[in-house]
């Protein structure tokens, strides 16, 4: 049944396809799709320009398409990586991070590298040297969700 549909629909079998795969791109989350969808609409392209030529049998057009569809899928990747914009909060989703520089009272000592700060309305498990309570102490970096302090 399948094979009659594509022979009746020639090469617009394939620009079919590459409708139906962009359209579920829009019901689908993510952005895969797409590149497999202009992989078929380009090889409906080439149908259109090869069918009647004997080489462009349906074997030859499948491994078109899932060449097209690796190709597009790689360039997708690139022009979606490198179009990166820059953005006016880049430790936006970096919390310990976004702490670095900050200042606070030890509520209570550091003991063998290990205790803990208050920051806005968080307490912090921190890592630093020993220290007694009521040091104030400067955040140096964010290790995960521990902040390293020091002395300040």
């Amino acid at each position: 049944m399948l094979m009659r549909l594509i022979s009746e629909l020639g090469p617009w079998s394939w620009w079919l396809l590459g409708f139906v795969l962009l359209a579920a791109e829009l019901a689908l989350p993510g952005v895969f799709l797409v590149w497999i969808g202009i992989a078929a609409l380009l090889t409906g392209l080439l149908s259109i320009l090869f069918w009647t030529m004997g080489f462009w049998v349906w074997q030859l057009q499948f491994l078109v398409f899932a060449a097209l569809a690796v190709v597009a899928t790689f360039a997708g990747r690139r022009f979606l990586s490198s179009s990166e914009q820059a953005t006016d909060e880049p430790l936006l989703n970096q919390r310990g991070a976004s702490l670095v520089g900050r200042t606070a009272t030890l509520p209570e000592p550091i003991v063998n590298g290990r205790g803990r700060i208050r920051l806005d309305d968080t307490y912090w498990p921190v890592m630093g040297p020993d220290l007694p309570a009521g040091t104030r102490v400067k955040v140096v970096s964010g290790t995960g969700r521990d902040l390293v302090v020091e002395a300040a």
